[in-house]
């Protein structure tokens, strides 16, 4: 190889490396833009109140009567926030986590009265608001700020449940444990989100000890057609018997699948067939056909 083929190859090598050292600066760059005009946006979201807030009916399968709400914060979809996933994606990545949970606290709660319009008996319905464990554990969380709320907007503290997804693991048992006894004794509930989904532990269950264990979509999802997804809910349901836990089963969008979970004696459901999230506090409907053939299955099983 002569000398100018080698400084041919030396050049190109250069420029190979250099090339990609400024693509590689480039897209940090893009991306650091992009976070920058993404936590402007959520800065002014959480200035403006600019978040849609919907409710959605938990219903006593037994009697069909709604007995609580989960509040469910929605932004509205722009270029920077094209959907909402990719919003609560964001959320957790950035350095804003507890103030927009504290935020979505108390417009939850506000607007949960504001739109009640009068209507006493729902009232003192539960009340299910999400939150992100670490929350719970920061310092600068005073959960005396939340009681001070719900006296003024004359709510008691044993109708708000505290919603905590597994998804963001949970590491220090013992402590959480210290933190959530605090919670409960000032009268609120605790209720462990997407049990099922392959986030949630039997260790959560056990140590957390939460009032509600909602059953992730997933495992409700054409249940009535799968045998694994069947076994495991039977298991949930009888360690939920043996802790005095009660049960929500999450995502019931079939008639099939409810039937299942109502033969199951789960206690409460939640899904687009029972009733979907609404603007205004409006409750569910335990669908007719469920309720007759329910009847008939218990008339028979009497013959």
């Amino acid at each position: 190889m002569d000398s100018q083929e080698n400084s041919h190859l030396i050049t190109t090598f250069r420029s190979s490396i250099f090339y990609s050292y400024f693509k590689h600066l480039n897209n940090r760059l893009k991306k650091e833009v992009l976070y920058y005009k993404r936590l402007k946006e959520l800065q002014k979201i959480m200035k403006n109140n600019a978040l849609d807030t919907f409710f959605q009916p938990i219903l006593k399968l037994e009697s069909g009567e709604t007995v609580g709400y989960e509040a469910l914060n929605r932004p509205i979809a722009t270029n920077l926030f094209p959907n909402t996933d990719t919003f609560y994606e964001f959320v957790g990545q950035s350095n804003q986590v507890f103030l927009f949970e504290c935020f979505c606290r108390n417009i939850s709660l506000k607007r949960f009265i504001n739109r009640l319009k009068g209507n006493v008996r729902q009232r003192t319905s539960l009340l299910f608001i999400n939150i992100h464990p670490n929350v719970l554990l920061d310092s600068n969380y005073q959960s005396g700020e939340t009681l001070q709320l719900l006296s003024e907007l004359g709510i008691e503290p044993n109708q708000v449940v505290f919603e905590l997804t597994e998804r963001s693991a949970v590491t220090d048992f013992v402590l959480f444990e210290k933190v959530l006894s605090n919670y409960r004794s000032q009268g609120y509930r605790i209720a462990i989100d997407d049990v099922g989904s392959g986030f949630n532990s039997l260790k959560t269950l056990i140590y957390l000890k939460p009032e509600f264990i909602k059953l992730d979509r997933s495992l409700i999802q054409n249940i009535d057609q799968n045998i694994e997804q069947q076994h495991l809910v039977k298991l949930i349901i009888e360690y939920a018997k043996q802790s005095s836990t009660e049960i929500i089963a999450e995502g019931i969008e079939r008639m099939e699948e409810l039937d299942f979970i109502r033969e199951q004696r789960v206690h409460y459901g939640q899904g687009y067939a029972l009733g979907k999230p609404h603007e205004e506090v409006k409750p569910g409907v335990l669908p007719k056909y469920s309720i007759n053939h329910q009847k008939a299955t218990t008339e028979g099983e009497a013959s």
